[in-house]
């Protein structure tokens, strides 16, 4: 019996579940790059996850979301365009109201921004995270739910709170060098498809000895 891997281009994996949407086919601006299987859930409306869940997103900087991802309901990236000035008295953006004030537009402009925001494969976002600018998730890490997500988690990293600090690691250091090694994402899908079982619940030398040759 052939193996038929799922389809990442599909809007809607689950057709009984609207409130599940993958994300790669949804996304339409250029400065949000997902990678395939990564997916949202929300019962409200899902599919507007590019005006409710990337807030302040003027750009230049990106979003970019691995393969492979689960992001909770709720979950919220705030990007560079958040930013005020907080080198003076006030941190209030008067330009931005009009009148004569627009004519000190300078003083909002070219705020220094804390570059992309990368969150790595296989990454679990709980409900109503929240991502700040800049951030970098690692690889299988894990963000527990109404965290605020400040500094960088590592690659397999479990966090949470507010400000989100590390609870613990899934792998020990060594079998983490292996995990990222063997890069169980980047694998053909017919070959993840044949080997499921192993990536959901095998162990870490079950997984490399399965990895294509």
């Amino acid at each position: 019996m052939p193996l038929v891997p799922a389809d990442p281009t599909v809007l809607h994996p689950m057709p009984e579940q609207p409130r599940v949407v993958l994300l790669k086919p949804l996304v339409t601006s250029p400065l949000i790059e997902v990678g395939e299987y990564s997916y949202y859930d929300d019962p409200d409306d899902p599919t507007a996850f590019e005006t409710r869940n990337v807030l302040y997103h003027y750009g230049p900087e990106k979003l970019v979301i691995g393969k492979f991802c689960a992001l909770g309901e709720g979950v919220r990236f705030i990007m560079n365009g958040a930013n005020h000035r907080m080198d003076g008295p006030s941190t209030f953006p008067f330009p931005i109201m009009g009148g004569s004030w627009a004519e000190h537009a300078d003083l909002i402009t070219g705020l220094p921004g804390r570059g992309d925001t990368v969150v790595g494969h296989d990454v679990w976002l709980g409900y109503r995270a929240m991502v700040m600018p800049g951030v970098r998730i690692g690889h299988g890490a894990v963000v527990a739910s109404g965290s605020v997500v400040v500094g960088d988690v590592p690659d397999y990293g479990i966090v949470g709170g507010n400000p989100a600090r590390l609870v613990r690691s899934r792998y020990g250091e060594d079998d983490i060098a292996r995990l990222l090694a063997v890069a169980w994402w980047d694998w053909p899908v017919e070959h993840l498809t044949r080997h499921l079982r192993t990536v959901m619940a095998g162990s870490v030398d079950e997984l490399a000895a399965a990895a294509p040759r």
